[in-house]
């Protein structure tokens, strides 16, 4: 069964070029357009499409309000289409944190059907995802307190529904936090302003990651979207972040694989690595071989999953230790990497 999609943007011509990137795929059907929130209003409940596309600046009312009416009165799959700017990124985090499921960048020039080619595959990702009522707002975790660290690192891979996830393993996170390293898919520049809007929320420094960056406890460091992989180099205390150019692995860059992979190298037992929702299989590997070094390993459980692809693939290949609800993830690592566990560095 096709998996009915209705295009929401106000450029005929961006409408054009979605529809026809997505009616190439034997299983997607483009069920209608709109060109505007009052108009997709009316298409949504005429065609009763399994996912919406909405472009995140419209006439009438913007794509966030919309989005914010639409997941408190009929929530659905929704991915953001946004331009590749400050302006876009911050919007689409917002919509990313109010319900939807994916994000994709719409490119200002260049090849657009090469930057839409991604979306097949989200759409088939929203389409099986678990998307939840914004009817009320979970109440802001405080910060985990009394925690003394040793000297494990931690290392997090997500995807689709990464957001949110992050989000919430992030603000019970203590000030004096293990170091954390994280490759989340995403556009560029949307991670420099994920780092920040994560920075302003949680009890740590949280940043992009720059090459060369030392690390350090009470420090998380966000993968740059798009460019390049994000590495751990160095032994003992004295760790850094390596960027480096180079092709997609698993159809991403940044990698969550080639970011588990540098960890179990340069850290072995001395890590934590946790996987997050997300389609695919990015990351399962990597973690594998993280949990083959002596590095303990969460997964998230089904349930809590907006997708649930990375952490299933890891889980099955036997690279997880531990599958948790996403609530009690934070806890779990805390608690592997405090000096209170036997046999701590």
């Amino acid at each position: 069964m096709s998996i009915r999609v209705l295009i929401v943007d106000d450029s005929p011509t961006m409408r054009a070029m979605i529809a026809s990137v997505l009616k190439s795929e034997q299983d997607i059907e483009v069920v209608g357009s709109a060109c505007d929130p009052l108009e997709a209003r009316e298409a949504i409940k005429a065609l009763n499409p399994d996912v919406v596309t909405l472009d995140v600046e419209m006439p009438n009312m913007n794509g966030i309000e919309f989005l914010e009416r639409l997941m408190r009165l009929r929530p659905m799959p929704v991915i953001m289409i946004s331009t590749l700017t400050q302006e876009g990124a911050d919007a689409t985090l917002q919509a990313l944190e109010l319900g939807a499921v994916d994000c994709i960048g719409k490119p200002r020039d260049g090849d657009i059907r090469a930057a839409f080619r991604p979306l097949p595959d989200m759409i088939r990702a929203a389409a099986h995802s678990r998307v939840r009522s914004r009817n009320s707002a979970a109440p802001t975790p405080a910060p985990t307190s009394n925690f003394r660290p040793n000297r494990n690192l931690v290392a997090i891979g997500s995807s689709t529904g990464g957001v949110e996830a992050l989000q919430t393993v992030l603000q019970t996170y203590p000030a004096n936090c293990p170091p954390t390293v994280i490759t989340q898919h995403m556009p560029p520049v949307f991670t420099r302003n994920f780092a920040m809007r994560l920075d302003k929320t949680c009890a740590p420094t949280v940043c992009e990651a720059e090459d060369g960056m030392a690390i350090q406890p009470g420090h998380v460091y966000l993968a740059p979207g798009g460019d390049a992989h994000l590495k751990v180099e160095g032994s003992g205390s004295n760790l850094r972040c390596k960027l480096f150019a180079s092709g997609a692995v698993n159809g991403h860059r940044p990698s969550v694989d080639v970011l588990f992979d540098s960890v179990a190298a340069a850290v072995g037992g001395r890590a934590v690595g946790v996987i997050l929702t997300g389609m695919g299989r990015d990351g399962a590997a990597g973690l594998k071989r993280m949990r083959d070094a002596g590095a303990r390993t969460i997964g998230q459980d089904e349930a809590s999953c907006v997708v649930y692809g990375m952490p299933r693939a890891a889980h099955e290949l036997g690279a997880v230790e531990k599958q948790l609800p996403l609530t009690r993830i934070s806890a779990a690592v805390l608690e592997l990497c405090t000096d209170a566990m036997k046999g701590a560095a």
